[in-house]
């Protein structure tokens, strides 16, 4: 049974961040399903935000956050956020992460949308998640475990405190971690639906092991569509990132019509749950959304990445019209946590997607994600030297049944439901159908544990989803309002009205309080 000081569960930026900062002085674990470069993290085309010139403050930063986020962010956790960008890009740069510069060997700084500045710092053009990534695996050679294609299963537990984790490798053999503590960073959900930026890693794996294990979840409901995923082939087959947009990309329809003009003061910048639905009407009309790319400049060095995409997929981009459409990108919601990782049980944290800090609010602004990886991981990372290192503790014992899964839907046909009811416009009575399709299998869902032993990966993952999509149409039947990333058709004028009211208050100075959102246990 090996022990660690810490066992991270995750291998994406959030999980790479806390390692970085505590592998010199705290043994640390690393638990992942896939290989250490399999997930979202690694996929990151767009940058990081962050305030890095003069014309720019982090008051403008928060500002378009809290916006984005339809004010339901925690205001401490945004101003952390935004006031710790610099300070994260310059330490960066400083041990050798190259991001892009111009010919005077200045940040080149991108913009996106609802920012109203250029601060988005990126590397090898779309590819920053990748950059950033490889410097962290190159400084943890050696100094952390990192045990790959392994699956966490099931939080060791013992007198109600986290110490551990059991893990199931591709083989189906079980294996106990034991730590200290205790830290998920397993992103978020995004396998739940057919179209998806997501890899398809993501099948809510740290919504299941918190929620089992007795943390707290909130803001479920509020689920990220980003708006241009490349459309071919009957599918979503790849993200656009917005830098594109934030470029001079515009979107239009097959009759060159402009379709963001008159429904946002930002047109093709607006927060990315307001481009999502007008584009998502639009499909639903019939209508094909391209993203005509011909006003970017020297397009296909500034985003190498997206046109192999494209070239794959044989998209001609000489004619400069690329066919997109929505796609599942970004769990607001998740594991509760103070500010510094803390989760409701002893010794278990989350960091990253998985977590909920508030930081996001309803809607998450561009490029956010990765700082939020950043600055929480490196938060967390600093909690956790500050703490006890506990003895090594024997788990509870855990009551497997000789019994197999049985009678499971397939995930298709999970995404199928998730896809229908709960997408980018929902309403009361296709959430009530989503939460009764899942409600059946609840006698499943809570004798997970049972199932760890005799079970396939696949059929856990079956499980998670199942947890997570049972969870989410929960939270959206009970917020009758629309807010950022959940829009009800039953209650849209609702939406208008509350944001309105809100970005009054805010240019007034008034200060806003975080709306009351529904806990899970």
């Amino acid at each position: 049974m090996p022990h660690s000081d810490i066992v991270i569960v995750g291998s994406g930026l959030a999980a790479l961040t806390v390692a970085y900062h505590v592998c010199e002085s705290m043994s640390v674990t690393i638990i992942t399903k896939g290989s250490i470069t399999d997930g979202n993290s690694y996929m990151a085309q767009g940058g990081v935000a962050a305030v890095m010139n003069a014309g720019d403050s982090w008051e403008s930063h928060m500002e378009d956050t809290l916006q984005a986020g339809a004010f339901h962010n925690s205001i401490d956790a945004v101003e952390q956020l935004v006031k710790s960008g610099q300070k994260e890009i310059q330490e960066l740069i400083e041990n050798g992460v190259d991001f892009d510069k111009d010919p005077s060997r200045k940040l080149l700084l991108g913009k996106e949308g609802a920012h109203k500045h250029h601060r988005i710092v990126h590397a090898g053009g779309d590819a920053t998640g990748k950059a950033i990534m490889l410097f962290l695996i190159q400084k943890l050679k050696n100094k952390v475990t990192f045990i790959e294609h392994t699956m966490a299963v099931h939080l060791l537990k013992k007198y109600g405190d986290c110490i551990g984790v059991i893990g199931k490798d591709a083989a189906g053999k079980l294996a106990y971690y034991t730590a200290s503590h205790t830290v998920l960073a397993t992103g978020g959900c995004g396998a739940l639906f057919k179209h998806t930026s997501n890899h398809s890693s993501l099948t809510g794996d740290g919504i299941g092991l918190a929620y089992r294990a007795g943390a707290e979840l909130a803001d479920l409901e509020f689920v990220q569509f980003h708006p241009t995923m490349l459309s071919a082939e009957g599918k979503a087959a790849g993200l656009i990132s917005e830098a594109v947009r934030g470029e001079g990309a515009v979107l239009q329809n097959e009759a060159g019509e402009r379709i963001m003009n008159n429904v946002h003061p930002y047109k093709d910048l607006a927060p990315r749950d307001i481009v999502a639905r007008e584009i998502f009407r639009r499909n639903q009309r019939g209508e094909t959304v391209f993203l005509n790319i011909n006003p970017v400049k020297n397009f296909t060095n500034r985003f190498p990445t997206i046109s192999a995409m494209c070239r794959k997929y044989c998209i001609d981009l000489e004619k400069g019209l690329i066919p997109v459409v929505p796609g599942m990108h970004f769990l607001m919601g998740g594991i509760v946590t103070a500010l510094n990782g803390e989760t409701a049980v002893p010794h278990l944290y989350a960091v990253g997607e998985a977590a909920c800090t508030g930081v996001h609010g309803a809607n998450r602004l561009a490029s956010n994600s990765l700082l939020e990886g950043l600055v929480f991981g490196k938060k967390l990372a600093v909690h956790l030297k500050s703490r006890p290192i506990g003895k090594k503790e024997h788990p509870e014992e855990l009551a497997y049944t000789d019994q197999f899964l049985q009678e499971l839907p397939s995930k298709r046909e999970i995404q199928s439901v998730v896809t229908a009811f709960l997408g980018i416009e929902r309403n009361g009575p296709g959430l009530k159908n989503a939460y009764e399709w899942f409600n059946h299998f609840q006698l499943k869902i809570f004798s997970y544990e049972k199932f760890v032993k005799n079970s396939t990966i696949e059929q856990l993952e079956i499980l998670n989803l199942l947890t997570a999509g049972l969870l989410i149409s929960r939270s959206a039947l009970l917020r009758i309002e629309s807010r950022g990333g959940h829009y009800r058709r039953d209650f849209p004028e609702q939406e208008e009205s509350l944001r309105g009211q809100q970005i009054r208050q805010s240019l007034e100075g008034t200060k806003i309080e975080r709306p009351h959102s529904g806990v899970i246990k």
